[in-house]
């Protein structure tokens, strides 16, 4: 801790907390889509399974929401304790984009929460599945919002700096920057697969430990189904998403591809693995493809990527980093491309839920949709630098004037809490899990004395 500056500790703080935090969003975006498809299917089939499945998929729900919503508050404070440079910068976008996100998403979740873990003996069938699929939208529309605003960092249009700070022109180019669309349905698929791994993965755990039942091969059928439709589409997505960047934020692929530097007359080859040295500018013991740079990252094999000196020094990612966290992510979509794959092969055979060994690469590719989204955002974080608002505000010039003495007690203080608190929420979800879904009646009567208890918490649907 003595070694590292102010600056430093800050940023560790505010990437410990995000990356705390995002993985609970992730899955409740997908976990409330996957609850209305559940419900509607149910509606629509009268197939008890389909019901059994959506209360014991709300429960781990309810307790993912819970801590979702407790992990991200500390960020609404960090921007103003730790970063009010940047706040007093950008806050006249970042502060309305933000608010938009409670004034819409929010509100639509918590109007119909309780309904929707609560509602199912006070309400109608068609208004119960209508609050599902209203908290299913405010999940998606809170994503719209951070995305946006997060985006509007990455490539700043729309607005004016007028004293020393932002100040909005034009609305509409600033929701809708350059960056944000192929963001936007990146981030959504990655909390589909997300959320479609730690369903397969749960699945294969029962059946591996011999609970084949109906509600179990639901499951694992339903999550193989979503894993190879959506996996295909990220990895067009993506692609999209690499040629934006390479537009608006060349420095960043010159950093993800380890490249330093362009032979006259020759396309750029990928480096497929190696050890990227920022001082030394170099990438030692690479392995190389010829071509394929040029052919993948601008699909022409007589144009060059951008090499990284041709940036000053101080212009520059950490090649370092992004290196190997792009290739964790993309090295992991290949891997849930296989697993559907093989899913698919299995059920054209009546294998897929006998096949032990394709169980457990299930089981062992359950958290691997949550690595590769935190390896996409580190990406995409510390790409940006050293900019915090990209080409307007260096990273450098948005901290608050902290020492580091308390940076780092307060780092320590958030290293203990987040551990102790989240550890014990996450173990209880994955008990909940491991308890599995029953095919029982006790949904469908409510003991009067519950009707007309008191109001009760999100998280005591999970009791």
């Amino acid at each position: 801790m003595n070694t590292l500056g102010a600056l430093d500790l800050a940023r560790i703080q505010f990437a410990f907390t995000v990356s705390f935090h995002i993985i609970f969003p992730a899955i409740t975006i997908g976990l409330a889509s996957f609850l209305a498809v559940l419900e509607g299917c149910w509606l629509k089939s009268n197939n008890r399974v389909y019901k059994d499945l959506y209360h014991f998929w709300s429960k781990i729900f309810a307790v993912n929401f819970g801590m979702g919503v407790v992990s991200g508050l500390v960020m609404a404070y960090e921007f103003g304790t730790n970063w009010a440079r940047f706040s007093d910068f950008a806050g006249s976008v970042t502060g309305p984009l933000l608010t938009y996100e409670v004034l819409t998403a929010f509100f639509l979740e918590a109007g119909f929460l309780g309904v929707m873990l609560f509602g199912w003996d006070r309400v109608g069938r068609r208004l119960h599945f209508f609050a599902t699929v209203m908290v299913a939208i405010g999940t998606l529309i809170s994503m719209f919002w951070i995305l946006s605003s997060n985006s509007w960092m990455q490539t700043p249009q729309g607005i004016e700096i007028i004293d020393g700070r932002v100040a909005p022109v034009d609305w509409f180019k600033i929701v809708f920057n350059p960056s944000f669309p192929y963001r936007l349905m990146h981030m959504a698929l990655a909390a589909f697969l997300s959320t479609a791994l730690f369903v397969g993965a749960s699945a294969a755990w029962h059946l591996l430990r011999g609970n084949d039942s109906a509600q179990i091969r639901k499951m694992l059928s339903m999550a193989m189904w979503m894993i190879l439709i959506a996996t295909p589409v990220q990895i067009v997505v993506g692609d999209a998403h690499g040629l934006n960047t390479l537009k608006y934020q060349p420095a960043k692929i010159a950093a993800i591809e380890g490249h330093w530097e362009n032979k006259p007359g020759e396309p750029s080859p990928l480096v497929l693995f190696g050890l990227p040295d920022m001082d030394a500018e170099t990438t030692h013991y690479n392995i190389e493809i010829p071509y394929l740079g040029s052919l993948i990252l601008t699909h022409s094999l007589n144009k060059q990527i951008p090499a990284l000196k041709s940036f000053a020094k101080q212009d520059r990612p950490n090649s370092t980093i992004i290196f190997w966290s792009f290739r964790v992510m993309a090295g992991l979509g290949m891997l849930m491309l296989g697993c559907a794959l093989l899913a698919l092969v299995l059920r054209r055979n009546a294998a897929l839920y006998r096949n032990r060994l394709f169980l457990w690469f299930a089981l062992l590719m359950g958290p691997s949709g949550l690595i590769a989204l935190l390896a996409g955002w580190f990406t995409t974080e510390v790409g940006r630098q050293p900019w915090v608002v990209y080409g307007l505000m260096r990273t450098t010039q948005a901290a608050s004037n902290h020492s580091a003495m308390q940076m780092s007690v307060t780092l320590a203080l958030f290293v203990v809490i987040y551990f102790s608190v989240f550890t014990v929420g996450i173990g209880y979800m994955m008990r909940l899990v491991r308890k599995g879904p029953k095919a029982c009646a006790a949904h469908d009567v409510t003991p009067a004395e519950t009707l007309l208890a008191t109001s009760r918490r999100p998280l005591s649907v999970a009791d």
